[in-house]
């Protein structure tokens, strides 16, 4: 779907809206100052806007899964190759950089002589976070409220229709 069908308000009230998941916080943040409820439901009705919601949505999950894999990477890797390379230590023996897996190592000290430091990423805080994506459901939640402004707005449009 081009944005080309939205105005540039709507569009950033789409971008907002798929980020935080608060109809009336994101037509603030669009720009909407008067009445940001109303023209937030009124937005929702407008099939362009939700076609456009659907899609941020779906960036939004794969920008999600992403992170989810980098921090099970980070909870779960193994620190072998880090290992290998203190054991080394600059000497005859020292492994090829490049094909060592060193994505855990948050940092790297090397003293000429004196030795070698390694820092890796806490663990636990990657595990947290997984947690926190994984059982936030967020998705699951924003997705029933948005049906339920759906429903709603259809009920008004036919209310309004029947007149």
């Amino acid at each position: 779907m081009s944005e080309s069908k939205l105005t540039k308000k709507e569009a950033e009230f789409c971008r907002w809206y798929a980020k935080l998941q608060n109809p009336k916080e994101a037509a603030r943040k669009a720009g909407f100052s008067v009445m940001p409820e109303h023209r937030a439901m009124g937005m929702l009705s407008k099939k362009s806007v939700k076609e456009r919601i659907k899609e941020l949505e779906k960036e939004n999950a794969a920008d999600d899964n992403l992170i989810a894999a980098g921090l099970k990477r980070l909870a779960f890797g193994s620190v072998s190759d880090a290992v290998k390379l203190i054991l080394s230590c600059g000497g005859e023996n020292s492994p090829d950089i490049d094909s060592l897996d060193l994505f855990s190592v948050s940092e790297i000290k090397y003293t000429c002589g004196k030795g070698m430091e390694i820092k890796f990423f806490d663990r636990i805080k990657a595990l947290e976070r997984l947690g926190e994506i994984s059982y936030g459901d967020r998705a699951g939640a924003a997705a029933s409220f948005y049906e339920a402004l759906e429903r709603s707005a259809a009920e008004k449009e036919s209310v309004l229709a029947d007149g």
